[in-house]
């Protein structure tokens, strides 16, 4: 046991210094000022922030998990195992705006899945200041790459085959970025003998001055007028003295000739070989330009202090330590959460961010009771970001050029706010607009509830949460997470006339706030109780001022909400009424559209005994899961007509336009008529019915006898055919535009022939588009499929198309993100019987 758990010490130890490796290393390759790296954790769909960068770690929590399934460039760059690269604030905004809402600084970024083994092991990301909204030259997308895969096979050799042993579940680890050091402090050594005046210096010395060794005289007055040129007879004077024994008392502060600090120690050295007065030696010692700033900023009247990229506080001067409160060397080395408490939270977090991820000064005031006398309770603080280190500057409010008034409030100047009170671990991180944009991606209620429980309960630290929607006067459960399995079975169907908490809330409007289980129980005498102790919240869901049901929040331990919190929470459940309102509207609009598909969607393919025929269908993930994809197998004289269809859009109009265009489609085909016809007629009738709507279609007259097709396309994706020889091929069939859109359109005709056991493929966009990646790739990969399952199918026997049809559909049929629909049609000839060869 004991082996094994150094082993997994030695495994961590090497695991975080691969981590703190790679990230410190992408901050050159991208020009960036923060990185990091997420990891997959042992929560399914769960990435953790395992190492940061360049940000205080507190200032990040609320990015320390991230769901694979949000809008973000982290789980995208993850789900999709591309780069994602956003060079500015104006792509992030379009691209990502819930990303940007919790951010809403200028900066850019760049997230490079680290690969694995089947699925990326995490997500390398790096975060710069927006310089520009229309380059990205600085970013080496090579070498971040290159970056990502040393780290993937790293990670890969040191699970050793345990994938779970590079997971993360932990805080992050916050390391401060390499330096952009200033001039480094230097210093030389001399020796100088009283008798001859003659300087011996060591090349540091030479260094030091600028000088090289047949520029310099050798003397004593050479090496006073070198070191500075203002004090070369207090040099001179002081040698002579040590000389004579009477060294200075101390380090001699001189100028140099470009005003820079200068030291110079003196003492006597060991007497010359034959006697005589000893030699002198001495130090030059140049501490740099920082010196003399620190000393300047020691003098200014208001507070100035240094924070460098994890919030320590590395400089305050006499004037900041007053305000704070502190001494001096007490506040030196310690985090400005400690140091200031009343410089963290909301806003002021917000602020600082700002500051630390763009490369703008930041404004702002701040309250703080021990403020000078006569100031008031406002400050001005001012943040001036640079690579290493944050620039503060502290002074009364009243004392400001130009006082920053509430109604002033700007880009990068705000107004005063007031600093949350309450439990700091509980303060909200997370700000309404975030939410708000979050839930306008989600259409369902199922999608709305999910949102809350990944965005509301880690913002205010909650396990609990129950969502219930009324319904004929009654509150049934909609969503429900961490309550122990039937607890809140009681309160299905529960009338408004009961005496609980969660119907009072929204019969009054009011919301419901609890610091204690023994409070509830105490307001609501024998309720049950699922837990010994916690706090709860119940929040009415009231939109536009209809009832839509109540929301119940839990913690684990007994807490107080603060105004600000009560006031965020009765928002928040302002926007998640409108958001379920809404959601339910669509959830009705969705079965009557998956109603009307399924209705006109053919229930059995026209059959014909030469000819075997398999279709699938299957509705998008996203929005109201129905589209308007169709496909059809129709009588047309003394053949086959096989056609696909998609209807843009999705819903109730989308269903019904494709009803339409099927039905004029088989009224064509019945009558035999040629593709090219087929195609002009169904295009004007979708004229004529909507000017708006546009669809793209294939359709394929066959003859079973010979085999002989002939084909016309509108907009689609061309037709795959495996040969009986397993040869797979796209059948680039020449085109027309989409149906809907040219009234003259014109849809040649297009000749091929269908060997016995040969398979054609007929399928819509949603089979074979992929977000980020070339429509072409994806026809590729299904004609490679298509070859597989062909082969696999003619191992089993002819009458297997069925079979071929659900493998080329089972990765969408699975997948939990399935943005469009997808339809497919197979045809197959079958061999003529033996006797009749």
């Amino acid at each position: 046991m004991a082996g094994s758990g150094e082993r997994a010490v030695r495994t961590r130890s090497r695991l975080a210094a691969l981590l703190v490796e790679t990230s410190t290393g992408a901050l050159g390759a991208a020009q960036g000022h923060v990185s990091g790296v997420y990891l997959r954790s042992s929560t399914p769909g769960l990435l953790r922030l395992a190492v940061l960068v360049g940000l205080p770690g507190p200032l990040f929590r609320p990015w320390w998990r991230l769901h694979v399934g949000r809008p973000f460039p982290v789980a995208d760059a993850y789900r999709l195992g591309v780069q994602v690269l956003l060079p500015n604030a104006t792509e992030t905004v379009r691209r990502y705006p819930q990303f940007a809402a919790g951010l809403p600084f200028p900066f850019g970024s760049v997230h490079v899945p680290v690969p694995g083994g089947s699925e990326p092991l995490g997500v390398l990301t790096v975060l710069w200041p927006s310089a520009s909204d229309t380059t990205d030259e600085l970013v080496d997308r090579e070498l971040l790459a290159r970056l990502a895969e040393g780290l993937g096979a790293e990670l890969l050799g040191l699970a050793d085959g345990d994938e779970a042993a590079v997971a993360w579940d932990g805080e992050p680890l916050c390391v401060r970025p390499p330096v952009t050091q200033p001039r480094e402090a230097r210093m030389g050594r001399f020796t100088w003998d009283p008798a001859t005046s003659a300087v011996h210096a060591d090349n540091r010395l030479y260094a030091l001055l600028g000088l090289k060794p047949d520029e310099f005289a050798g003397t004593g007055p050479a090496l006073a007028d070198a070191v500075s040129p203002s004090d070369a007879h207090r040099i001179l004077a002081a040698l002579r003295e040590t000389g004579a024994g009477k060294p200075p008392p101390g380090p001699l502060h001189l100028r140099s000739g470009d005003g820079f600090p200068r030291l110079l120690d003196l003492w006597p050295g060991p007497g010359p070989e034959a006697g005589g007065a000893p030699l002198v030696d001495g130090v030059v010692h140049d501490p740099g330009p920082a010196a003399a700033a620190d000393g300047a900023a020691d003098l200014l009247p208001q507070g100035v202090f240094c924070v460098d990229r994890l919030g320590l506080i590395v400089y305050v001067n006499a004037a900041a330590a007053r305000m704070a409160g502190r001494d001096r060397a007490w506040l030196l080395g310690r985090p400005l959460g400690e140091a200031m408490p009343w410089l963290t939270g909301p806003p002021y977090d917000d602020h600082l961010r700002g500051a630390l991820l763009s490369a703008e000064p930041v404004h702002f005031h701040v309250r703080h009771p021990a403020a000078e006398p006569g100031a008031g309770d406002w400050l001005a603080l001012s943040v001036h970001p640079g690579p290493d280190i944050l620039t503060c500057t502290l002074a009364p409010a009243s004392r400001m050029d130009a006082p920053m008034e509430p109604a002033r409030a700007g880009p990068g100047l705000h107004a005063p706010e007031e600093a949350v009170t309450g439990d700091p671990s509980m303060t909200p991180l997370y700000r309404p607009i975030a939410l708000a944009i979050a839930l306008t991606d989600a259409v369902t209620a199922r999608q709305v509830s999910a949102v809350v429980v990944q965005e509301l309960l880690p913002a205010f630290g909650g396990r609990r949460l129950a969502i219930y929607l009324l319904q004929d006067r009654h509150l049934y459960l909609a969503w429900e997470t961490g309550f122990p399995q039937g607890f809140l079975a009681p309160f299905e169907g529960v009338g408004l006339d009961a005496h609980l908490p969660g119907v009072e809330t929204l019969t009054t409007g009011r919301p419901l706030f609890f610091e204690s289980m023994q409070q509830l129980d105490a307001t609501y005498p024998g309720i049950p109780l699922d837990a010994e102790e916690g706090a709860r919240a119940f929040l009415p869901l009231i939109s536009s001022g209809r009832p839509v049901g109540s929301c119940i929040l839990g913690f684990d331990r007994p807490r107080s909400f603060s105004t600000e919190e009560r006031t965020v929470l009765t928002a928040l459940a302002g926007l998640i009424a409108h958001a379920m309102e809404k959601a339910q509207r669509y959830d009705t609009e969705a079965a009557l559209a998956r109603g009307l598909q399924q209705a006109l969607l053919p229930r059995r393919l026209s059959a014909h005994p030469q000819v075997e025929t398999a279709g699938r269908y299957l509705p998008g993930t996203q929005g109201m899961d129905v589209g308007g994809d169709w496909y059809d197998v129709v009588e047309a004289g003394d053949g086959l007509a096989l056609v696909i269809g998609d209807v843009q859009g999705h819903g109730v109009q989308a269903a019904a336009t494709m009803g339409q265009l099927r039905s004029a489609v088989r009224a064509f085909a019945l009558g035999d008529r040629p593709p090219d016809e087929v195609m002009s007629g169904t295009n004007h009738l979708l004229i004529d019915l909507d000017p708006g709507q546009f669809a793209s279609c294939c359709y394929l007259r066959l003859d079973p006898a010979t085999g002989q097709a002939r084909a016309a396309r509108a907009g689609h994706p061309p037709p795959l055919l495996r040969c009986p020889d397993g040869r797979t091929r796209v059948l680039d069939l020449p085109g027309g535009v989409v149906l809907g859109v040219d009234p003259q359109a014109q849809y040649p005709v297009a000749e091929l022939r269908l060997e016995p056991e040969a398979i054609l493929a007929l399928y819509t966009d949603g089979l074979v588009e992929r977000p980020g990646a070339d429509i072409d790739d994806g026809i590729s990969a299904l004609r490679l499929a298509l070859a597989k399952a062909g082969a696999a199918a003619g191992r089993r026997g002819a009458r297997s198309l069925a079979g071929v049809a659900d493998r080329l559909t089972s990765t969408a049929r699975h997948a939990t993100d399935r943005p469009d629909d997808v339809a497919l049609l197979l045809a197959t000839r079958r061999p003529a019987p033996a006797h009749r060869r």
